[in-house]
């Protein structure tokens, strides 16, 4: 313990000759060392509201993206469809043109929902895909309904035109993680924003039943409509003669259609009702992309 003491004597003395020698270099660094250190760079963390804000982003843009892809689809099953009347195209246009347009003013509203994020570049990011989704959603509000219903097969490529032009500007979101270190953390963080997120389908397509579709009573035996009561099942189209009047229907995905003279009639689910004047009226009992299960009756 002694001789370390000695040594630091000797090296303090030494220091200190040093220091009256050399003007003062010594008492430099000691304020040096002792003064306030630098700031360091602001903290790339996000905030919780920042992270629920990128999550809302990706989940309309994965939304968009779902949008353009069914669009596309739809298009495609309106055209390759294909039976004698025509009909069955003409009922998926109508489906699509009904859905279409609610399905786009939902993105818009939820976009138009959304509040500043505090990252300038990422609300210049939402307030131009929130302007885009809005111009889309009022020219398909504006369309009239009445072209949509006499031309439906023609205008639902105008339509899918629209709708493909729903892409996200650039630079887009993850371009912008590349240049603003808390927006990257945010999306990373961020679950809607992990590759291959799906949304939460809890009403899947139209307004089905859930689960497996109930078992018709008369099954798939449609003479049995001909005295006007009957459960029957539909998985694409039929024809239907129930208590005198004729009744061509139509299952899709998302909708069922039912065709009587001139008249014709969409349903969207579970639970729709058409009626036929005064004698006959039919009701969705379940529906599904299986097909559809239809009770005929007096109303």
């Amino acid at each position: 313990m002694g001789r370390s003491r000695g040594v630091a004597v000797v090296v303090a003395g030494m220091v200190l000759a040093v220091g009256g020698c050399g003007g003062g270099t010594d008492e430099q660094a000691a304020k040096s060392s002792a003064g306030p250190k630098p700031n360091r760079s602001p903290s790339s963390s996000p905030s919780a509201e920042l992270v629920e804000w990128v999550g809302d982003m990706c989940e309309s843009t994965v939304a968009l993206e779902n949008l353009r892809k069914e669009s596309a689809a739809d298009l495609k099953e309106i055209r390759d469809a294909d039976d004698e009347t025509g009909m069955l195209a003409h009922a998926r246009a109508l489906g699509y043109l009904s859905a279409t347009p609610a399905d786009v003013e939902t993105v818009a509203g939820d976009l138009e929902a959304l509040g500043p994020s505090g990252v300038p570049a990422a609300d210049r990011l939402r307030d131009a895909l929130r302007k885009k989704v809005r111009s889309v959603a009022n020219e398909l509000e504006a369309q009239s309904p009445a072209v949509g219903l006499e031309y439906a097969e023609s205008t639902v490529a105008d339509v899918d035109k629209r709708v493909q032009s729903l892409t996200p500007p650039e630079p887009d979101l993850p371009a912008l993680t590349k240049k603003v270190p808390r927006l990257a953390a945010a999306y990373r963080q961020a679950e809607r924003c992990a590759p291959g997120w799906k949304p939460d389908a809890s009403s899947g397509k139209g307004d089905s039943a859930a689960g497996p579709l109930p078992k018709a009573a008369d099954g798939r035996n449609y003479a049995a409509c001909s005295d006007g009561a009957c459960e029957i099942l539909v998985t694409s189209t039929a024809d239907i003669t129930a208590k005198g009047t004729k009744v061509h229907v139509i299952v899709a995905d998302d909708s069922v259609t039912f065709q009587s003279g001139g008249t014709v009639m969409q349903l969207g689910g579970a639970g729709g009702e058409a009626g036929f004047g005064n004698a006959l009226k039919a009701t969705v009992v379940a529906h599904d992309e299986e097909g559809a299960v239809l009770k005929f009756g007096r109303p």
